[in-house]
């Protein structure tokens, strides 16, 4: 019956999640499949597993980005030199959707390796200008990351917020429906949570997307500081294994100052991409003494036979909010 363990040979169409053991063979049924869309968008409280990186996860609200794909190429194929210094094809942004989940805390120990489980953070309050704070099993996820699943658990979802965003009602389809706690939490943080612009490259089958967020103005030494995060995906899209070993960022800012920030691997890490783990996740920070500017680079991956290549991160811009908002203290209802 439903929330039986299954064997580890999954039934026809039945959902399964490896238990926490450490040889990750025992297997317990959680839901059922369903279709994915292939138009439409998903509802508030689907329960989904993620397509990338397997954990379990229900969706809080869609998200309507511009999709920046270099992949894509546009109707004009000139090269035009920008102020980013390379040649680039003019990309035109395709609205798309993304989703705000929360990810099953039972699920985070297993992805921690490969994806931070942390996607969404704030400036804290005023005391502190640089200090930050984050909300652990927040993500951002897009359409195709999407498999839909059903169940009949009252409580499918591990996550100290499930309960106070989502009400169980057996009438609707999905049987979550949004409290008004997650309305009011999405209204008052709507100007740091939202996501307009998706950026997405590919070079020699390593795709990079990158997401920026504003995350508000600083006031220090006189100097107003603007803050940024961004999460980057990097997939392996081929099935040879390759290492990341270095970043190199050009950070170009609206005062005029260009800035170079070279580093071994991102966030103290040199991941491994291969068939079995094909992509990692991490975000970061950037400040700027300027209200607006832009970022690009490259990452240095090396292959088993030890030669490297540099991966493109495709140039975002760095916007703030035209309308300044009062930056979230804490996280108050």
């Amino acid at each position: 019956g439903p929330g039986a363990a299954s064997a580890p040979v999954n039934p026809p169409n039945c959902l399964c999640a490896p238990r926490n053991r450490p040889e990750g063979k025992v297997l317990e049924t959680v839901g059922v499949f369903e279709a994915p869309k292939q138009h439409g968008k998903y509802e508030t409280g689907q329960l989904f597993l993620h397509s990338v990186f397997g954990y379990r996860g229900i969706v809080l609200f869609p998200w309507q980005a511009r999709l920046y794909d270099r992949d894509v190429a546009s109707p004009v194929t000139e090269k035009s030199e920008n102020a980013a210094g390379h040649g680039s094809k003019e990309v035109k942004g395709k609205t798309h959707t993304y989703y705000q989940v929360l990810i099953d805390a039972r699920d985070c120990p297993h992805i921690s390796q490969r994806s931070q489980t942390e996607a969404v953070t704030f400036l804290a309050n005023h005391d502190d200008s640089r200090a930050l704070y984050a909300i652990p099993g927040l993500d951002y996820v897009s359409h195709e990351d999407i498999l839909p699943y059903s169940s009949t658990d009252q409580v499918p979802i591990q996550h100290e917020l499930f309960e106070r965003f989502l009400m169980y009602d057996q009438t609707k389809v999905p049987p979550f429906v949004a409290r008004d706690t997650l309305c009011a939490w999405q209204e008052k943080n709507h100007p740091w949570l939202e996501l307009s612009d998706v950026h997405r490259e590919t070079t020699e089958n390593i795709r990079v997307t990158v997401i920026p967020f504003y995350m508000g103005m600083r006031e220090a030494q006189n100097s107003h500081v603007y803050w940024w995060r961004y999460c980057i995906r990097l997939e392996n899209l081929d099935s040879e294994v390759v290492q990341l070993r270095e970043r190199h960022w050009r950070i170009f800012s609206l005062s005029g100052t260009l800035e170079t920030v070279r580093g071994r691997g991102v966030v103290g890490r040199e991941p491994v991409l291969s068939k079995e783990q094909p992509a990692f996740q991490y975000s970061s920070h950037v400040s700027l003494q300027a209200s607006s500017g832009h970022m690009w680079g490259t990452f240095r991956f090396e292959r088993p036979d030890g030669s490297h290549f540099d991966v493109r991160i495709p140039p975002f811009s760095l916007e703030s909010n035209k309308d300044e908002k009062t930056p979230p203290s804490g996280l108050h209802w």
